[in-house]
């Protein structure tokens, strides 16, 4: 397979247009909502108007009284536990409720608006139970219980809850001598940070329609980063045979990890089911879609961070407390997440951590951009200011000189080489430049308006499972052109573009030569584990390159015929196989793509199709004791800085410049890796200065709709700069690393830290609003 150092062609590293581009700007494209057909239901959920309460009867008989319904179903209907890595929720509420929002009943009619109707009928009888809002409530003895039965819950992935408490999930990091870390640090900085749960405010809400055919074939389309696992999931569930579901997913308008859950799906399938499998169509409203789908995880920190008087790291020891919400999803595994990374990019000897998920009577959470990643990012860059501010030492030259690299070892303890870690120092460095660091003075006072920069480091791992992988098949048609076929969703990222640019490349043609549709299908593409994690240019472009290579050998051995030479002597390129010492003797691949036919009339070969699969390599679980073990293939590691005026007479601020550089291996498409970090900028500084759920005391979610949940806007979006330092991954195809998320990550701490600087308090908790930075100087109660 040919990866590094294999020739760059004009595809590779040009800005190439996106494939959809022209179905999205003209309105064609057609996304899960704008199906419809004659005889199609509508189905619409109830929900708990409470955090915490036994169900002690539902009366759906109103519902029912209703022309033009359908089904009323509840959680007796089908009562079964999903979830993944716990299987602790059930699709309908059985027995309690625990989260405000959460779907108690489901109503099948002939009309949407009489199935909103209906729902708003139904009565539930609730006995409200004590509950608890926040991770460290929950930790504390004696906190009421979310999930008594938490021992007795199906595990599917290496996690460990702990019966008897609220904890769903507990990762442990022990690395080197503590007693020893603390010995050597002559300064010692401790620090406690808050981040709350946030809404992914993607612009398509979710939306999922299920049918039964009438010889029991399932067909699901859904609006989802995981249709592979949708179909594992029904199939697992409800107990259908796998090759009996099929799972269909158009373009996806954004999703950002939200709708890589798997929440609605088994919803539609229970609403089809109960009327016979008609095709029904559930889609959340917008309020819906905040408090009752999977949201955004909250975190609780405590960061203790030892350093000898020169800046080198000795010793750090951290509790994460993750708010997961009322059930485990995707929670577990970003405290996980949590943990193994949870030193940052920074070379540390001795390290413990404890990174717990925590339950608590908030809406469950799921993944979400940077997967665990901006949290203890925000956790450890916080320390890190705060350690430079106690040495009186430049807060990059503190992150310059205990900057991760070759040869060092990850908290989980795996050996870092060039590949795998690329050059945070570099991405640094060309930060300090693009920032204007030293040249301007980090603080600057004109009257009540204060400029001031902070910056930070990030890194991140996948944390995918240790088999996650995919496929790739690639068709030749007569013509010599291709189509590509792989289950890399298009949730607005560019990825199929970019994936038929790896292919254009491997065979060195004109990447317009390459067809592939924007929608995935389980019977016929083949699979990935999900598009989720910025791993699907590196699981499918391996794939990819496999497949290549298995056509460019059937068109070497065919070609090898034609010619009269071994199939060595001949090479690929510009739609021709041709004599590699002699490269004007060859052949069209359009005239051996599907067999080629000699003079006389006799034919050798046919169509050529290849075929290529790849899988994580090398990763191992982690010891559940010290953490000890190797979660991902690579880190990609970057820099960031942001400027901000402070406004001292009010405390409002403006945002005055944001920069990123990424250690990105490769660049496939510069313009889009610029658009995607540039992105991921403006969501992480939207959470950091705005963004958070407003609960009442009982639990209930206030701002549920975007009039109330405020969103960065046009007009206050800073100048963005962003670069590329670029070190090649070896594994990965052409040396590329992962991007997709990490323009997010150093946002809200590289904000945080640079209006610390400004107001001259330690802002550790978002987000940032000036209210915030009003009572963390004039009222500290």
């Amino acid at each position: 397979m040919q990866k590094e150092g294999a020739k760059i062609g004009h595809s590779f590293g040009a800005s190439v247009p996106r494939r959809e581009t022209g179905e999205k700007i003209t309105g064609a494209a057609r996304y899960i909502n704008d199906f419809s057909r004659p005889g199609l239901l509508h189905a619409k959920i109830a929900v708990s108007p409470h955090a915490h309460a036994k169900i002690k009867s539902i009366d759906t008989s109103k519902a029912w009284r209703i022309p033009g319904v359908k089904a009323v179903i509840t959680g007796e209907y089908y009562p079964v536990l999903t979830g993944s890595p716990l299987a602790d929720r059930p699709p309908l509420a059985m027995d309690k409720v625990r989260y405000y929002g959460e779907p108690v009943a489901l109503v099948v009619a002939e009309e949407e608006y009489t199935a909103e109707m209906a729902a708003l009928q139904i009565q539930v009888d609730y006995e409200v139970l004590p509950a608890v809002f926040s991770p460290s409530e929950a930790l504390r003895i004696g906190a009421p219980l979310l999930h008594e039965q938490l021992a007795a819950y199906e595990r599917s992935e290496q996690v460990y809850p702990e019966p008897g408490t609220n904890i769903a999930n507990r990762t442990r990091i022990r690395k080197g001598n503590m007693e020893e870390g603390w010995r050597n640090s002559e300064q010692i900085v401790t620090v406690q940070v808050r981040l709350p749960q946030s809404d992914h405010a993607a612009m398509e809400v979710r939306c999922s329609i299920a049918e039964i055919k009438p010889g029991g074939k399932v067909s699901i389309h859904s609006a989802s980063q995981s249709p592979y696992v949708i179909q594992k999931d029904i199939s697992r569930y409800f107990h259908i045979p796998l090759q009996e579901v099929t799972v269909h997913t158009p373009l996806v308008g954004g999703s950002y990890g939200g709708k890589s859950a798997v929440q609605l799906e088994y919803l539609a399938y229970l609403a089809s089911l109960a009327v016979g499998g008609r095709a029904v169509k559930l889609v959340n409203s917008r309020e819906l879609d905040m408090v009752s789908s999977p949201v955004h995880i909250g975190l609780e920190s405590t960061i203790k961070l030892g350093c000898t008087r020169k800046g080198k790291i000795t010793a750090v020891e951290i509790l994460h407390l993750f708010d997961g919400g009322a059930y485990s999803d995707r929670g577990p595994i970003m405290s996980r997440a949590g943990a193994t990374d949870c030193t940052g990019p920074y070379r540390i000897g001795n390290v413990q951590c404890d990174s717990l998920c925590m339950y608590t009577n908030h809406p469950y959470s799921t993944s979400f951009r940077g997967f665990g990643h901006p949290e203890l990012t925000f956790a450890m860059e916080r320390a890190m200011d705060m350690m430079a501010d106690r040495l009186n030492m430049d807060p990059l030259e503190l992150r310059y000189m205990n900057a991760i690299g070759p040869g060092d070892t990850t908290p989980t303890q795996t050996l870092l080489n060039r590949s795998n870690i690329g050059d945070l120092p570099a991405c640094i460095a060309k930060l300090k430049t693009m920032i204007h660091w030293n040249e301007r003075p980090q603080i600057e006072t004109n009257g009540h308006l204060i400029k001031a920069k902070g910056i930070c480091c990030f890194w991140k791992n996948s944390n995918t499972p240790i088999n996650a992988g995919a496929g790739a098949m690639i068709k030749f048609n007569l013509d010599g052109s291709i189509h590509l076929l792989c289950g890399a969703v298009e949730i607005g990222q560019g990825t199929r573009t970019a994936l038929t640019q790896i292919l254009a490349e491997r065979f060195r043609m004109d990447d317009r030569k390459i067809e592939i549709r924007m929608d995935i299908d389980t019977d016929k593409d083949p699979e990935l584990w999900k598009t989720v994690a910025s791993r699907s240019t590196f699981l499918v472009g391996n794939a990819i390159l496999q497949a290549a290579d298995d056509a460019i050998m059937q068109l070497k051995k065919l070609a090898s015929i034609v010619l009269q030479c071994p199939p060595a002597d001949l090479d690929v390129g510009g739609g021709r196989v041709f004599r590699k010492n002699r490269p004007e003797t060859g052949v069209a691949i359009e005239q051996i793509a599907n067999g080629y036919t000699f003079p006389n009339g006799n034919t050798i070969g046919s169509q050529v199709i290849g075929r290529g699969s790849y899988a994580m390599r090398h990763l191992t679980f982690l010891d559940p004791l010290t953490g000890r073990g190797n979660p991902g293939p690579e880190w990609t590691v970057g820099a960031q800085a942001v400027e901000v005026e402070l406004n001292t007479r009010d405390y409002t601020y403006r945002i005055v410049k944001a920069a990123t550089v990424i250690d990105a291996g490769r660049v496939i498409n510069p313009g889009f890796a610029r658009a995607q970090v540039t992105g991921g900028m403006s969501m992480g500084l939207s959470l950091a200065s705005r963004e958070a759920f407003r609960f009442n005391p009982d639990g209930a979610i206030l701002n549920r709709q975007f009039r109330t949940y405020k969103l960065i806007r046009y007009g206050e979006q800073p100048e963005y700069i962003v670069d590329f330092v670029e070190t090649p991954h070896l594994e990965a195809p052409y040396g590329l690393r992962g991007i997709g998320e990490h323009g997010l990550i150093g946002m809200p701490a590289a904000l945080a830290n640079s209006l610390s600087a400004a107001a001259g308090v330690e802002l550790n908790q978002l987000p940032l609003t000036p209210e915030m930075i009003w009572r963390t100087i004039h009222d500290s109660v």
